[in-house]
């Protein structure tokens, strides 16, 4: 019996390519990752450590103390490691929701959500209490608030009860996502903008004689396919199935199917990271940066989060 004695991929020199009889189906090495792994992979920091998760986005971080107080200069470097790693995770943080608000707040003016419910004290906390009587839907991939005029320009989750299994958040870094696209279709979303509403997620909890008064207060909001990062510099998808209407200047067939295309580059398990959950972990993520994920595989466990966002400048490309 004759055998090939070589692995498939030194003939495939380290390509990607359509599977024979599933051409759309591609496999092979993303090598556009490549230069952004490494230099996360050489990153050292003077306030904490930092464990990367996947190969561009997401860092564990120990050897702070989030209920101690953060120095000013600790707290610069926690910035410059969001915007390094997307989103930076923390284990061990029983923050107080007082804690919680007040370290969100040195990043910037904390908004408050009209649509969820907030934690009793702090109007600022979304309070996500999920468990037999109410099932988890933020199981498809989205930026946060992008039906904003001004979305969050971060997020800060913070657990407070987490199910022994399931549970986990997902997030894809959308700087590789957009790398990873086609030049034609680059070119073709560059100079596009989308239309952003609340009403598809959120409508049918708006009670009828509020309607008027909700679309005075969040009218649609159109912004870029592609933004740029106000603090990298990187071009990022920014459209998402929850929140985009539709796009601007092509019909409503053409605009369905790229909005399709370009969320489903979120799917691609090269682009995104994984967190479990324990109790008062934190997980700290750059909106602009990266779309996520709340898995809903847990019912009728109890999860409970808090989440604080920080107001974010208008998108622009």
């Amino acid at each position: 019996m004759s055998q090939v004695n070589s692995d498939p991929g030194t003939v495939l020199k380290a390509k990607r390519f359509g599977l024979p009889s599933f051409p759309d189906v591609m496999v092979g090495p993303f090598g556009h990752l490549a230069d952004e792994r490494t230099r996360l992979a050489g990153l050292s920091w003077n306030h904490f450590d930092a464990r990367p998760v996947d190969a561009t986005i997401g860092a564990e971080l120990s050897g702070i103390d989030l209920t101690a107080g953060v120095s000013d200069a600790a707290l610069a470097e926690l910035r410059d490691a969001l915007h390094a790693y997307k989103v930076i995770f923390f284990r061990d943080q029983p923050l107080t929701a007082e804690q919680h608000v007040a370290l969100a707040s040195r990043f910037g003016e904390l908004e408050v959500h009209p649509f969820f419910p907030s934690n009793t004290s702090e109007p600022a906390l979304v309070r996500f209490e999920k468990g037999a009587d109410t099932g988890g839907y933020e199981n498809g991939w989205h930026h946060d608030v992008t039906w904003r005029e001004m979305p969050s320009a971060a997020a800060m989750l913070h657990a407070l009860q987490v199910p022994a299994t399931g549970g986990d958040t997902l997030f894809c870094d959308m700087a590789a996502a957009y790398e990873g696209l086609p030049g034609s279709v680059k070119t073709r979303i560059d100079n596009l903008d989308a239309v952003h509403d609340y009403v598809a997620s959120f409508g049918q909890t708006v009670p009828a004689n509020k309607q008027q008064e909700m679309r005075e207060l969040y009218p649609e909001a159109t912004h870029p396919v592609v933004v740029r990062h106000e603090a990298t510099g990187a071009k990022l998808l920014y459209v998402n199935r929850f929140f985009t209407s539709h796009i601007v200047g092509i019909s409503d067939s053409e605009s369905r199917d790229l909005i399709d295309l370009l969320a489903r580059q979120s799917d691609t398990l090269e682009y995104q990271c994984r967190f479990r959950w324990e109790n008062d972990s934190v997980a700290f993520w750059d909106n602009r940066a990266v779309q996520h994920y709340a898995a809903s595989d847990y019912w009728p466990s109890i999860r409970i989060m808090e989440r604080a966002s920080i107001v974010g400048e208008r998108p622009t490309c």
